[in-house]
């Protein structure tokens, strides 16, 4: 069942707001990393990790999630589906890998954004240590959104043996009502 053309062009609208805006916000976040990277002020470093936290928590989750729902809802409302063609099931794959290494690193985050906001017992050494885990995170993240970005641009040809067994029962259906 496909959604009808209003319904799906908002739907649409809000899964590529909530995409681009993640893919966006990692960028911002990444920024974060290498600000706190590169500087020598302790300060600096501590403020990077809990706008790492408030960024990850309020902005980088939400659009994930939303962006995995509202592209659920586009495969199933559309003729797309979800099962039929490779390009929607491997973005879909991805997203659902992206967003489940996102949700669980977030609890490393929420470690060091804790211990920077101890302003008093913050070890410097410490924080510095988890900024190349976050660097990496990140950065593999944003290429993993980007492929996803491309396989929804490009749209790459190729069913899925699901996809044929339908294109097939249709064809033979088709056959079938026109005799």
């Amino acid at each position: 069942m496909t959604m009808p053309p209003p319904l799906r062009k908002f739907a649409l609208t809000v899964h590529l707001t909530c995409s681009v805006g993640w893919i966006g916000a990692v960028i911002v976040y990444l920024v974060m990393v290498l600000a706190a990277m590169t500087t020598q002020d302790a300060e600096t470093l501590r403020v990077a990790w809990m706008m790492m936290e408030l960024a990850g928590t309020y902005a980088i989750v939400p659009l994930a999630l939303a962006s995995l729902l509202t592209g659920l809802l586009m495969a199933l409302g559309t003729k797309w589906g979800l099962f039929r063609y490779y390009w929607v099931l491997i973005s879909f794959v991805l997203t659902v890998i992206a967003a489940g290494v996102l949700i669980q690193h977030m609890q490393t985050v929420n470690f060091y954004a804790a211990l920077a906001s101890e302003q008093s017992s913050t070890d410097l050494t410490a924080l510095r240590a988890g900024l190349s885990g976050e660097l990496l995170h990140a950065g593999v993240g944003l290429v993993v959104l980007l492929v996803v970005q491309v396989l929804n641009v490009y749209k790459p040809q190729g069913l899925t043996p699901y996809g044929w067994k339908r294109l097939m029962r249709r064809a033979a259906s088709d056959v079938t009502n026109t005799t």
